[in-house]
C-alpha cells in the first residue's frame, strides 16, 4: 500500500517543506505550537496547526528544570514518539538538545535517531554561523532542518539569560548574515527567538525559506508558542511574548483553534507581545 499517495489526495494532506514554501509564496501564516503527548498532539492536529515541535521545553514545562540544558536525546526522541501517534496533518519537527550535534557526525547519528526512532520529519538546532557546517552536512543527507537564531535557550548560562537578542545594530546585522548563510547551507525553515519586530520582519522578506517567529514580531511568515503558555497553564511568570487563549473559550480544543486563528488572521502576535 503506497500510503503517501492516499495521503496527496486526503481532505487535509499532511504539511510538508514544499507546503510551508508554498504557504510562504502565498503570504498565509504557517500556525505552529508545541505538544509532547499523544493526547495533546490529537487536540492540536484537531485545531487546524500546521507544525507541532517536540522542543527541549519540554525541560522546563514538563520536568521543571530552570533550562532546557539537561535534556536528552532519548527525552526528545520519548516524547516524539507519542506525539508522532497523536498527529496526521501537521509537520513534525524536533529538537536536537544540547551537545547532541557538536561534529558533523554526531549530528547526523542524531538525527537520524530523531527521524528514525522518534518519527520526526524536521530536526531543529540552535546556532549561527557557527553552525553552518553541520547543517549543509545534514542537508546534503536529505534531513530536513530548521536554524533557530536570536535567544537560543541552550546558550542561556553564556549570554546570561533569557534576554532579547539582536537590539544593537551590529548584533543585528550579524544575525541576518547569520540566517542567509544557514538558508544558504541548506536550511528549509529558520525560527527566530526573542528579537526586535524590526529585525523579524528584515531576515524575513530577506530570506526565501519560511521563517518562523516566537517574540520576533508580526512580521514572520508563522508564530510558534508553548502550549501550556496558550492554554494558561505555565506556573509563574510568562515570557511577553505568551498570551492566554483560554481566556473567553471553554475548552483547550477551543484555546488551540483560537491560538490558530489568530495566527492566520494577523490578530497575534499584537503590539503588545512584541520587542
Amino acid at each position: 500500500m503506497y500510503k503517501h499517495l492516499q495521503e496527496r489526495y486526503a481532505p487535509r494532506p499532511p504539511v510538508n517543506v514544499a507546503s510551508l514554501m508554498r504557504m510562504k509564496s502565498e503570504g498565509e501564516k504557517i500556525a505552529c505550537i508545541t505538544a509532547y503527548d499523544a493526547s495533546f498532539a490529537t487536540l492540536v492536529d484537531d485545531a487546524g496547526a500546521d507544525l507541532v515541535l517536540v522542543g527541549d521545553s519540554l525541560g522546563m514545562v514538563i520536568q521543571g528544570h530552570d533550562t532546557t540544558v539537561p535534556v536528552t536525546l532519548n527525552d526528545v526522541i520519548y516524547h516524539c514518539q507519542a506525539v508522532a501517534r497523536g498527529l496526521y496533518r501537521p509537520f513534525l519537527m524536533a529538537d536536537m538538545p544540547f551537545m547532541t550535534y557538536a561534529s558533523r557526525e554526531q549530528a547526523l547519528e542524531n538525527a537520524v535517531r530523531l527521524m528514525q526512532e522518534g518519527g520526526a520529519k524536521i530536526v531543529k538546532l540552535e546556532g549561527g554561523a557557527g553552525q553552518v557546517e553541520i547543517v549543509e552536512f545534514l542537508a546534503s543527507h536529505d534531513i530536513a532542518v530548521c536554524a533557530h537564531l536570536g535567544l537560543k535557550p541552550q546558550s542561556v548560562h553564556k549570554v546570561g539569560g533569557f534576554r532579547v537578542q539582536g537590539r544593537d545594530e551590529a548584533a543585528a546585522e550579524q544575525m541576518l548574515r547569520d540566517a542567509k548563510a544557514l538558508e544558504g547551507a541548506g536550511a528549509d525553515v529558520v525560527l527566530l527567538e526573542c528579537i526586535p519586530a524590526k529585525l523579524g520582519a528584515e531576515i524575513t522578506k530577506a530570506l526565501h525559506v519560511p521563517v518562523i517567529g516566537i517574540g520576533a514580531g508580526p512580521d514572520t511568515d508563522g508564530q510558534i508558542l508553548v502550549l501550556y503558555d496558550v492554554l494558561n497553564i505555565t506556573a509563574g511568570r510568562k515570557p511577553r511574548f505568551s498570551k492566554d487563549f483560554m481566556l473567553g473559550n471553554a475548552s483547550p480544543l477551543e484555546a488551540v483553534k483560537a491560538y490558530v486563528q489568530a495566527v492566520k488572521s494577523r490578530e497575534y502576535p499584537g503590539p503588545e507581545h512584541c520587542f
